[in-house]
C-alpha cells in the first residue's frame, strides 16, 4: 500500500475529498490501503471498501474517482464499472495460462486494462505498475531500519 501512496504522490493525483472505492478486503493489501487513504497525511478520501459479497459493488465503483483493484480476479474491473477521467490503480497479479508465451504464463491484473484505459485519467499496468513501487518501498524501508529511523 506504501507504494501506492507514492505513486499517487509522484503523479500529483489529489485525493482529498476524492471519493476512493477498494476492491478487495485483505489484511496485506485492501484493509492497509482503505485506512491510508482515509488519513490526513495525504489521503483524505472518502473510503469505500467492496468485496465478492458486496451488493452495489458495480454502482460504487461507478462513482469512485479512484479505484484500487487488490480483488485477485483477472479482468474483474471492465469498462462498464469506470466513470470517465477515474484513476485506476491495478494491485493483482495473476498467473493466467499463455502457451504463446515461453514459461506458459502471463500476468494478468484485476482490471480489463484495453477496455478500462481509454476512460481513465490514470491507471497502472500489470506488470510494471504497482509492483516496482512497491519494491521501491520495501527497499526504503529497510534502509530506514538498518539505519535505526
Amino acid at each position: 500500500p506504501k507504494g501506492i501512496i507514492e505513486l499517487l504522490r509522484r503523479y500529483h493525483i489529489e485525493t482529498s475529498g476524492k471519493r476512493c472505492v477498494v476492491l478487495g478486503r485483505s489484511n496485506i493489501v485492501g484493509k492497509p490501503m482503505a485506512m491510508l487513504m482515509m488519513q490526513k497525511a495525504y489521503g483524505d478520501a472518502t473510503v469505500t471498501v467492496c468485496h465478492s459479497h458486496s451488493a452495489t459493488l458495480k454502482e460504487e465503483c461507478r462513482q469512485a474517482d479512484i479505484i484500487v483493484a487488490a480483488i485477485g480476479r483477472p479482468g474483474f474491473v471492465t469498462a462498464d464499472m469506470v466513470k470517465p477521467g477515474a484513476v485506476v490503480i491495478d494491485v493483482g497479479t495473476t498467473r493466467v495460462p499463455d502457451a504463446t508465451r515461453p514459461k506458459g504464463f502471463r500476468l494478468s491484473g484485476d482490471v480489463d486494462f484495453e477496455h478500462v484505459a481509454p476512460l481513465c485519467s490514470a491507471i497502472t499496468p500489470v506488470p510494471g505498475g504497482v509492483g516496482p513501487m512497491t519494491i521501491c518501498m520495501l527497499m526504503l524501508n529497510t534502509l530506514q531500519a538498518a539505519k535505526g529511523e
